[in-house]
């Protein structure tokens, strides 16, 4: 008996003549079994039934090394690899049985299932039939009928698949070969031809998927990984391209279009490493040069255009170059309008832009479509604080200067305003009252934006002057009276030394 769940009982509920290796018997004089061979052959079944294949796998390999015209040592080493997945090398071991011993129907049928899996419709057909000749059991005769009418099935499959192929009805061809891949599903040749129809409807991804499969089936396959590095290229996928054109060299070094397309493949990849390098560095310019290159280099897949635009953008973004970000990425989301990365890097150039409607536009969009995403949501928050802010008092506006200003230019802005604005400038009452009350905006500015951490709070969206916006705060919002600014010099950068002055 076979033990319910054991090695031989799996493979027989897909090869159910398999299990005529628990049962046969052999006398050793019948086939010419010496002492040695017999001891391999039956240690290698009790390692087979507990499982062990490359012991049990060792031990046949031993018997047929010690008589190499044993058709059992062939066979229940062919059960082995089957056991193991290797059908290519269960396939001769398979041969060489029926060549021992014509008439063995378990081994000529086994070998017909995995030729009809091969798509070899018509040498599976002639195993079927000679079994049906041979005397075989009941349960033989009723396999091999049923395998017949599958392979005459397939048959007509494939006839039927071809001539669609050929009359460019793919999405037939597609259905058709479906169906017979679900019984050859070994047949390389089938699967590069769904491949091809995958590709002319347009589903590379697909494609590869039978490709890769194809890959595999077939020893030396160089045309199969050809066409794999191909279509991960035209995805835009240059580093799985690279990869699978390296096998293809890896076989056949003077493959000629692997080759050429090797050359292209890595050119394109060390410039866009390069890149991505210059990015993580902080080197913007030099990053958006390079991807200026990677259009150059590849101007006819669009792929590699889109993603250029969409890392240049971000590093217009990053380099605080608003306007030539807002271009760039608005390119980008004309082809791409739901592109999570272009949307959160506008709506930052919008932000130095002040434009923080566009901004907030921007982030909800790109929540909409990724709402987990932690920087879009502290990036729109951040636009409705702004917004609001701007609504009030706007320190850069005050002062005439960009949000990404750098300090002295804030220094710079803020004298020259001082000096404009300075209440000993004015005579009449009515003037030097709304000149007061300008100097203190001037000067509150100035005290916010050329201090690091007040400055940042402001750009966060928090007024740092603001006792409403200050945490645990309240009252009326901080304004230094005009006598706490007597005697200020604007000129000044600090330090003890204060002067008042008066203009004639």
């Amino acid at each position: 008996m076979v033990a319910p769940g054991s090695v031989t009982s799996r493979l027989g509920s897909v090869f159910p003549f398999l299990l005529v290796l628990v049962d046969l018997q052999y006398e050793g004089a019948e086939c010419g079994v010496n002492a040695d061979v017999e001891k391999h052959l039956e240690l290698g079944k009790k390692l087979l039934a507990a499982g062990q294949l490359a012991d049990a796998l060792s031990q046949f390999h031993a018997a047929v090394d010690g008589d190499p015209d044993n058709y059992i040592a062939y066979y229940r080493r062919a059960t082995v690899f089957l056991a193991m997945g290797k059908s290519k090398a269960a396939l001769p071991d398979l041969t060489k049985v029926i060549e021992l011993k014509m008439d063995f129907t378990a081994a000529r049928l086994q070998r017909g299932h995995l030729l009809l899996k091969q798509g070899k419709l018509d040498e599976a057909e002639d195993d079927f039939k000679k079994v049906l000749k041979s005397n075989p059991s009941e349960n033989e005769e009723k396999e091999a009928q049923s395998q017949l009418i599958k392979s005459d099935e397939m048959q007509r499959l494939r006839s039927q698949a071809l001539h669609a192929f050929e009359s460019a009805d793919y999405t037939a061809a597609i259905t058709f070969l479906d169906k017979i891949l679900e019984v050859c599903v070994w047949d390389a040749e089938l699967r590069e031809l769904r491949a091809e129809c995958f590709i002319k409807e347009g589903e590379p991804r697909k494609a590869i998927s039978d490709l890769k499969a194809a890959s595999k089936l077939k020893n030396d396959n160089t045309e199969a990984f050809y066409k794999i590095s191909t279509l991960y290229y035209q995805l835009g996928d240059h580093e799985l391209s690279l990869s699978e054109v390296r096998e293809c060299l890896k076989l056949d070094q003077d493959h000629k279009r692997c080759f050429a397309h090797y050359k292209q493949v890595k050119k394109l990849n060390k410039l866009i490493e390069s890149a991505e390098e210059l990015i993580r560095d902080g080197r913007y310019t030099d990053a958006t040069s390079k991807y200026e290159s990677v259009m150059k280099t590849e101007p006819n897949i669009a792929e590699y255009t889109i993603r250029s635009k969409e890392r240049i953008c971000h590093c217009f973004s990053k380099d605080e170059k608003p306007v030539e970000a807002i271009r760039i990425c608005s390119e980008v989301l004309q082809v791409e309008p739901d592109n999570v990365n272009a949307l959160k890097d506008r709506a930052e150039a919008y932000l130095i832009e002040e434009m923080y409607d566009e901004a907030i536009q921007d982030y909800e969009t790109a929540q909409e479509h990724n709402e987990n995403d932690q920087q879009i949501r502290e990036g729109l928050e951040k636009a409705q604080r702004l917004l609001k802010q701007s609504q009030k008092r706007d320190y850069y506006k005050i002062l005439g200067v960009k949000r990404n200003a750098k300090k002295q230019e804030i220094i710079k802005a803020y004298r020259k305003l001082a000096l404009q604005w300075h209440p000993d400038n004015f005579q009449n009452e009515e003037e030097k009252k709304k000149a007061e009350k300008k100097f203190i905006d001037i000067a509150a500015a100035k005290e916010v934006l050329s201090d690091p951490e007040m400055r940042k709070k402001f750009d966060d969206g928090e007024d740092p002057l603001d006792a409403e916006s200050q945490q645990g705060g309240g009252g009326n919002p901080f304004h230094r009276s005009w006598n706490s600014w007597q005697g200020f010099n604007p000129f000044s950068s600090g330090g003890p030394f204060r002067f008042k002055f008066h203009f004639n």
